[in-house]
């Protein structure tokens, strides 16, 4: 991932601490009724990494076995291949097999760009259908869906927005990721984007970038969290920004929230189960959870024999 990219040397100038909560996530949360376990899933976005052979992938490994070596480290993936493809329920079901030896794995589908960057969310009902046909194929499989507009997407497009988001099928749960800028600089604006989120009950996606702190605007207008984490090939400060996720994580289990879905990005992708990992050992030290680790070749060897 490229959004938000500083050069390494400008990293430790970089203020990455986390904004104090808005209102309106100390709000939902607490309004939130549960009385359930917080629900933790770690994941990355793509299993197709040639990079992880040898790491957490055996090195003899075929692509084609890609992802029955991925779930055996993980228990979701933000699957980013349906942005660039609409599969039909065929090739989702095949996938759907593939997670069978992994209980309770969750794809988390991103909606496909000819919706939200080619039609701009407008005229898109069958192209939306057919979207949803293929993904519902991952049955128990599914977790949320994650639906990004252009960075060229302003707030002029709002009421295109709401219209799009105001017939989606509320059953399965979304999460909205906007960029451009004029989204977090106007106090109006950005009230008038995360009510609307609340009333239709659809999720604000926080994506943590080094060079685009606005975009961290800790705003929850659901009792849930997704959270897409950009690091930089395990420099320090990727280290101290997680330890503070995690406080604040738990922070926001106490209050109220019932779950997270926390995906690993990096610049270089080679390094992504290296940090997932730190993430799933710290959170399950601070919140007593037990959430799979994944397992390295050297550090863990005749796991996977």
């Amino acid at each position: 991932m490229e959004f938000g990219r500083v050069n390494t040397e400008e990293l430790f100038e970089v203020d990455f601490t986390l904004p104090p909560d808005p209102e309106l996530t100390i709000t939902t949360l607490k309004a939130s009724k549960n009385d359930q376990p917080l629900q933790v899933h770690v994941g990355c976005a793509k299993w197709g990494r040639k990079e992880w052979l040898g790491k957490i992938y055996p090195l003899k490994t075929k692509e084609a076995n890609f992802l029955d070596e991925y779930v055996k480290h993980f228990d979701c993936i933000e699957l980013n291949a349906t942005f660039y493809n609409i599969y039909g329920p065929e090739t989702i079901a095949k996938w759907k097999v593939k997670a069978a030896q992994s209980p309770g794995f969750k794809f988390c589908p991103k909606f496909s760009q000819t919706i939200t960057h080619i039609r701009r969310l407008k005229n898109a009902d069958e192209i939306t259908t057919k979207y949803y046909e293929g993904i519902l194929a991952f049955g128990d499989n599914l977790g949320p869906l994650f639906l990004q507009v252009g960075d060229n997407f302003t707030p002029k497009s709002l009421p295109d927005l709401t219209a799009y988001l105001e017939q989606l099928p509320k059953d399965v749960p979304v999460f909205l990721e906007v960029r451009h800028k004029e989204w977090f600089a106007d106090p109006a604006v950005r009230e008038a984007l995360f009510n609307m989120l609340h009333r239709l009950k659809i999720g604000a996606l926080i994506t943590d970038a080094s060079g685009r702190r606005d975009v961290v605007h800790m705003t929850l207008p659901t009792p849930h969290a997704f959270i897409r984490f950009v690091g930089n090939s395990l420099h320090p400060t990727d280290y101290t920004r997680i330890d503070e996720w995690v406080k604040r994580i738990k922070q926001w289990r106490n209050l109220g929230l019932q779950s997270v879905w926390f995906f690993m990005h990096q610049h270089d992708e080679r390094y992504s189960p290296e940090l997932a990992d730190y993430v799933v050992e710290k959170i399950n030290k601070e919140l007593g959870l037990n959430i799979m680790r994944p397992q390295f070749i050297d550090r863990d060897k005749g796991l996977f024999n």
